[in-house]
């Protein structure tokens, strides 16, 4: 508009009209301005559909517009100067026109200035709270995946133990407990990595009562990446999936070695999660491959740059999943300051 003026001034065209079309531009805009953001608060609070919220503020600002060209015209009447155009008799639809037409450009600039920030920072929210949906479900997945064979197997090696060895079923009766409580608990989705360890030491016990000397576990977690954050049970399918798919197929006993550590370069947190199995080529179609599914989504939802590989050859399978080292920290901030 000023560049429009600008170019009246400067081409010859009167310039007390030129000021009054600036003076009628310069009255007219805030009063649309607020009257819209008016309508546009009525509207969202009333819950109104976004085709009847534009057609409300479409209507409220031809009326103002037709509003501040009758008014223009009365002026007219006494100055002729501030009319728009120099002609002996002024025109009131035209008027009127000038008047509704430019109301609507200024409520377009207010759409642009006010209303698509706010809706495009709305969308994002909505995005964010899709992604958090999303995880969550898949968190509710995977707790619903501690399969119920599991439970039963472990209640039968309790049976079986209660007569020969009632101290070590003590001790099974206890582990299970710990694991179904930490696991059905509303807690945050995320985790400390050493309380995870906990969690899958837990796990380990009741796997290693079942098997006996057919399994066996290494833990390999370095002290300064214990309190990293991670999602609740993102290490629990890559474990199952390493003792059923690889130290349990070996003969003579199987091991699983769980590893976290900071690598250098670049700079990561990584966790590994071994097995010494026949290895699997199709590792990523076999019947775990939920599992691995659901661990790479969450990865995907939850971080930007975290991966999930895996290695896998005769000598056995590693599943390996990397975190940028600056999301996590950033991540332990969130948590120390937001109680997340």
């Amino acid at each position: 508009m000023l560049l429009q003026a600008l170019s009246q001034w400067f081409s010859g065209h009167e310039r007390v009209r030129v000021l009054a079309h600036l003076a009628f531009v310069a009255a007219e805009m805030p009063v649309i301005a607020i009257a819209l953001s008016a309508t546009y608060g009525g509207a969202i609070r009333r819950s109104l559909p976004p085709v009847r919220a534009l057609l409300a503020c479409v209507f409220v600002a031809g009326a103002l517009g037709l509003v501040f060209g009758a008014a223009l015209f009365w002026i007219g009447q006494y100055y002729p100067n501030v009319r728009l155009h120099p002609s002996p008799e002024p025109s009131l639809p035209r008027t009127l026109l000038y008047g509704f037409t430019y109301a609507q450009l200024q409520a377009g600039l207010w759409t642009l200035a006010f209303v698509l920030p706010f809706a495009i920072d709305d969308a994002r929210m909505r995005a964010l709270e899709a992604e958090q949906l999303r995880s969550a479900a898949e968190l509710a997945r995977l707790r619903a995946n501690l399969e119920p064979h599991f439970l039963l197997n472990t209640l039968n090696a309790i049976a079986g133990l209660v007569g020969e060895d009632p101290r070590e079923a003590r001790k099974l009766i206890a582990c299970l407990g710990d694991l179904l409580r930490d696991a059905l608990t509303d807690d945050d989705e995320m985790q400390a990595l050493d309380e995870q360890i906990a969690w899958l030491q837990r796990y380990a016990a009741i796997l290693q009562a079942r098997h006996g000397e057919a399994l066996r576990f290494e833990w390999r977690i370095s002290a300064e990446v214990r309190g990293a954050l991670l999602p609740r049970l993102l290490l629990q399918p890559l474990v199952e999936n390493a003792v059923k798919h690889g130290a349990l197929c070996r003969r003579g006993g199987g091991v699983v070695i769980v590893s976290a550590t900071i690598a250098s370069r670049p700079s990561a947190i990584v966790c590994t999660v071994e097995d010494n199995g026949p290895g699997a080529p199709d590792i990523e179609v076999r019947s775990g491959a939920f599992g691995l599914h659901a661990v790479r989504k969450r990865l995907e939802l939850r971080y930007t740059g975290a991966t999930l590989r895996l290695e896998s050859s005769s000598q056995g399978t590693r599943s390996i999943v990397e975190f940028p080292h600056h999301a996590l920290s950033g991540l332990a901030r969130e948590a120390e300051g937001t109680v997340h």
